[in-house]
């Protein structure tokens, strides 16, 4: 019994002491303490950006004074502003009394773009069991009735510059100089006021929405990093938005230049082919698929490719062994597919050798390929010269900032009337210039589609691998074909003194003029198109050309811009 009592009388002040911790750490915010639980997870919501989870954490009257959409518009607006990209909260301080109201500091890691890295601690308020929520809470340092301002500084804009070093673009986003002037523009795109659509993009990069930033071509791809690390002052304002004090500062960094594949002689030369029709040119490295020049609407307003797309079509009836060559077709002046005649292009009658009808772009005979070849093969051999993907001009992170369009056409293509007009590159298949001069080159590399790099900067160029879309033997059989259009077929003006080319017309029918769509015998809308490679023997350079809207067919406007250029290059 006494050995009992002096166990007792030993224990009782360490029950004592454990007491008291207990009620002391209940009472400060050991783990367990709603307010400590409630900033958590407060935090925890602003990091994963959350704003409706934060906002569950808010007492009544806060809730009562701002809706949940005020409440995250206010964090979505800090967030611009402050240029947040990252943030990390660090565990909650135990509960504190401040002038009699209970808060619970909360570290926080800031990563912002402009203002570098922010480590800080938000003090939480609360009152009425929730977090006494006010707009100052948007952003550490804040106190109540200030919000967030900044000043940007930006660094100086790195130039883009062609393949031989020389400047295609040079000096502040301001006053944007262009030595190869309008011939360069076409690549390098313009400086300008950003979009509605991109401010928010922009902001959380630090770009103000007065800030003259990129909006097209490799100006808007590579935006960030030509424009550099924008710097400057992060601010409290008060309520009439007057400067109160500095939270953050730094220095701006200037940006890096972009080295592009393009060849100065040869943009000159696309542009002035082009001559200021609408319309656009690509100018294509033969072996290893790099952009030597782009003019005009290139790669961003796809159209019917017209009997270019014959080559993909002549492709997949190859490989599947229903055309040969030397095969004899009927001549007439069109045919009958899935119970629709197709007219020859201009009511002529063709016909005779596989070889000879491809010269002559005859489509009764190349449109009942279209459903023997069968959707399945014409959509996979399509696929394989890169339609229905983006192009690959630059890494696909670019891509995702200058959003061009793709070359497409529909996976499940339809009936057979649908396989027949495709065949013969119109219906739903639509193609740019630069798809198509990567068709020839695919032809003139032996089978083999390379990416289209517009960039010589080994982090910037595309992910993409060389793709095996034909045979060489095959290959070698497209290239006997495409010779052909242009010795003797529709092609003859695309013919130059220096190489001999080979080639493809298009002219796609859009339909009949404004005007004239009651008339019996109505004057179409035509795109002119032509995809070439020469040499024929070991090609170097390969090219597509679309006029839009054109005053004649392919081989009539097309042809002569792509020997034109061809010339030059070669």
């Amino acid at each position: 019994m006494e050995r009992r009592r002096r166990l007792l009388t030993r224990t009782a002040p360490l029950a004592l002491v454990a007491f008291v911790a207990f009620i002391v750490g209940a009472v400060v915010g050991a783990p367990g303490s709603p307010q400590v639980e409630a900033a958590s997870r407060f935090a925890d919501g602003w990091a994963a950006g959350n704003f409706t989870a934060m906002y569950r954490e808010l007492n009544a009257g806060s809730k009562a004074k701002y809706s949940v959409e005020e409440f995250g518009a206010a964090y979505e607006e800090a967030e611009q502003v402050a240029t947040i990209r990252t943030l990390e909260p660090g565990a909650p301080h135990d509960p504190q009394d401040q002038d009699g109201t209970t808060v619970v500091p909360m570290p926080l890691t800031i990563s912002t773009v402009a203002f570098g890295r922010l480590e800080n601690e938000l003090i939480l308020p609360f009152d009425d069991g929730g977090i006494a929520w006010d707009p100052s809470l948007v952003f550490p340092g804040l106190r109540s009735g200030e919000h967030l301002g900044s000043q940007i500084e930006l660094a100086p804009r790195a130039p883009i510059l062609a393949a031989d070093g020389s400047a295609l673009a040079e000096g502040p986003a301001e006053e944007r100089e262009h030595p190869l002037g309008s011939a360069a523009i076409d690549v390098t795109g313009e400086i300008g006021e950003p979009s509605e659509e991109d401010l928010a993009r922009l902001a959380r990069h630090g770009f103000t929405p007065e800030t003259p930033v990129g909006i097209s071509g490799l100006e808007r791809a590579f935006n960030t990093r030509l424009a550099g690390k924008p710097g400057g002052s992060l601010l409290a304002l008060d309520q009439s938005g007057a400067s109160i004090r500095v939270i953050a500062q730094s220095e701006p960094m200037q940006g890096a230049p972009v080295k592009t594949t393009i060849d100065p002689d040869l943009q000159e030369a696309a542009v002035a082919a082009l001559a200021g029709r609408f319309g656009g040119v690509a100018v294509l490295d033969a072996r290893n698929g790099d952009v030597r020049a782009l003019a005009g609407q290139a790669f961003s307003a796809p159209q019917p490719p017209g009997s270019t797309f014959k080559i993909v079509t002549t492709t997949a009836a190859l490989q599947k062994g229903i055309v040969a060559l030397d095969d004899e077709f009927e001549i007439s002046d069109g045919i009958n597919v899935g119970g629709r005649f197709i007219n020859n292009a201009n009511g002529e009658f063709c016909g005779g050798t596989f070889a000879h009808s491809f010269a002559e772009s005859c489509n009764a005979v190349f449109a009942p390929l279209g459903p023997q070849v069968g959707n399945d093969d014409l959509v996979a051999t399509a696929e394989r010269f890169g339609f229905n993907s983006p192009p690959t001009l630059y890494a696909a992170k670019y891509l995702r900032e200058a959003k061009p369009p793709e070359s497409t056409l529909p996976t499940e293509i339809g009936t057979e009337i649908e396989l027949g007009v495709s065949a013969i590159g119109q219906g739903e298949v639509q193609a740019t210039p630069l798809e198509m001069a990567s068709v020839a080159q695919t032809v003139a590399n032996g089978g083999v589609r390379m990416p289209t790099s517009i960039v010589n900067n080994k982090k910037l160029r595309p992910e993409a691998e060389p793709v095996r879309v034909m045979s060489k033997k095959i290959a070698d059989e497209l290239t006997e074909l495409m010779v052909g259009v242009v010795v003797e077929g529709t092609g003859s003006a695309g013919a130059i003194a220096e190489a001999q080319v080979a080639g493809k017309t298009g002219t796609a029918e859009l339909g009949p003029k404004e005007g004239q769509e009651n008339e019996e015998n109505p004057i179409q809308i035509k795109d002119a198109w032509f995809a070439a490679f020469a040499p024929a023997e070991k090609a170097k350079l390969a090219v597509g050309v679309m006029l839009i809207e054109a005053e004649a067919s392919g081989g009539e406007v097309a042809a002569p811009i792509a020997a034109a250029v061809l010339s030059s290059g070669l």
